[in-house]
């Protein structure tokens, strides 16, 4: 059997309250203890000690845990708690609930000194973590515990992440990156966790200043503030590494980061069904606009729309497919949906549209089904266009899609967020970049884009603009 956790570590904060590791873990096994024999269990997902508590808790019990986003709408709620078949709900006492919810248990109140927990298979589910399509209910994904093992290790190995970081990140406990990777990961290696509360750059400062912070998540929203702000930046230095995920980060971002911090940060890729597949090294390159290579132990290539090879010549977009130990086990009730997310052959179809260069470099240019724009016999990335116009210093924020076009199929639009500058001249800059054929045909001035807890933009949404 495999012990997910690490045999010792340091100790977790989280907005400003801390525990030491062993009485973490000793309120985890009264956790465990509660919930033995359970088919599953929700947890209101609040950046808390009470949250680490509740899934570790699952995690020595072998039940599957359900992490809840505390801001999910009523409907959202209902879908999650309902279809995950959650027995109980873990969460502070006084939390409210609604009519037909499972029975809350106030983990406030369990004892820091219990002596729960079990042996679970390796390849038990650990998590049910709920993704939106583009269309339809969150899917419940499931995630073992030997994938989880699978995915730390190898990030470890890649990141140099051993005992002596201390990780620093203010992420929510409800996804991948800060739950996983922030969370698990933390225990996995025995480095000390530094919880923000809040991603804000100024307690990003701090932590490195007060708490010897050396290792960094964030996602580009987090990382384009610290990059607006010099002083807090530049209190970053001491650091050993920033890591972005979640999102691409804009190239402007990351040579302004690096010009600051005096790191090139450490971008990665990875989706809630394959954890993280894609990185920079620590001791390695890192390439602006690029996600690395594939982790030890995973494998990828490119695919396109009727299931030929795409060459790896770094220019050719096509289907990114995975192969590797720490893939999900399949959508929860969703045969159907987990059949189609995998090609005939046994790789999973991650529905990212990407480059591969020949010397194994990985270019993200978005998701297939809003970032892949078929414009007058072209296959154009939202991605290379968007970084385009990001190069231009009076661009904040731009997002690109394709939208109906008589003649060319599709044409390219794009929602700029900028500073003083006509559509015509973002058009015109764009062109003197790229193809003519990839610049936008539309440009849309607007105030913000819309985006989702992670800092991603919803390209969805951009039609309510």
């Amino acid at each position: 059997m495999m012990d997910l956790l690490g045999e010792s570590g340091g100790p977790v904060r989280i907005a400003g309250r801390e525990l030491p590791r062993d009485e973490l873990l000793g309120w985890a096994s009264a956790v465990a203890a509660e919930i033995a024999g359970a088919e599953a269990v929700a947890v209101h997902a609040t950046a808390s000690l009470e949250t680490v508590a509740a899934v570790v808790g699952g995690v020595l019990a072998g039940v599957p845990v359900v992490p809840l986003p505390p801001d999910s709408g009523p409907a959202e709620r209902a879908h999650i708690l309902g279809d995950s078949g959650a027995n109980l709900l873990f969460a502070v006492g006084g939390t409210k609930t609604a009519e037909g919810e499972p029975p809350l248990i106030p983990i406030d109140a369990l004892p820091h000194n219990g002596s729960g927990g079990t042996n679970p298979a390796d390849d038990a589910t650990a998590l049910i973590l709920y993704t939106s399509g583009t269309t339809g209910a969150p899917k419940g994904v499931l995630i073992s515990r030997s994938a989880i093992a699978a995915g730390l290790d190898a990030l470890a190995e890649a990141w140099a992440w051993t005992p002596d970081d201390v990780l620093v990140h203010g992420l929510p406990l409800f996804h991948v990156h800060g739950l996983v990777l922030g969370v698990l990961g933390a225990l996995r290696t025995g480095s000390p966790l530094v919880h923000t509360g809040r991603p804000k750059p100024e307690l990003y400062a701090q932590a490195a200043q007060n708490d010897g912070g050396s290792l960094f998540f964030g996602v580009p929203t987090v990382w384009s503030r610290t990059a607006a702000d010099p002083n807090t930046a530049q209190a970053l230095r001491s650091a050993r590494l920033l890591v972005s995920g979640s999102a691409p980060l804009p190239v402007p971002v990351f040579e302004s980061l690096s010009e600051l911090t005096g790191h090139r940060p450490v971008e990665r890729y990875g989706m809630t069904e394959t954890l993280i597949t894609l990185s920079a090294r620590a001791d390695g390159d890192r390439r602006p606009g690029y996600v690395g290579t594939p982790l030890p132990g995973v494998e990828t290539r490119l695919r396109a729309e009727d299931g030929t090879p795409v060459p790896h010549d770094g220019e050719t977009p096509g289907e990114l497919h995975v192969r590797a130990p720490l893939l999900f086990k399949g959508y929860l009730n969703r045969p159907e949906a987990t059949a189609e997310s995998f090609a005939r052959d046994g790789w999973f179809r991650t529905g990212d549209i990407a480059t591969i260069g020949p010397d194994g470099w990985h270019r993200i240019v978005g998701r297939a089904s809003t970032d892949l724009i078929k414009s007058g016999g072209y296959r154009i990335g939202a991605g290379e266009i968007e970084n385009a116009l990001l190069a231009h210093p009076a661009v904040s924020e731009a997002a690109v899609i394709g939208t109906p076009h008589d003649d060319l199929g599709e044409q390219v639009t794009a929602y700029v967020v900028v500073d003083g500058v006509a559509e015509t001249q973002l058009i015109d800059f764009v062109a003197e970049r790229l193809s003519v054929h990839k610049r936008p045909r539309v440009v849309h001035l607007v105030d913000a884009l819309p985006r989702n807890a992670m800092g991603k933009v919803v390209k969805t949404r951009l039609d309510e603009l």
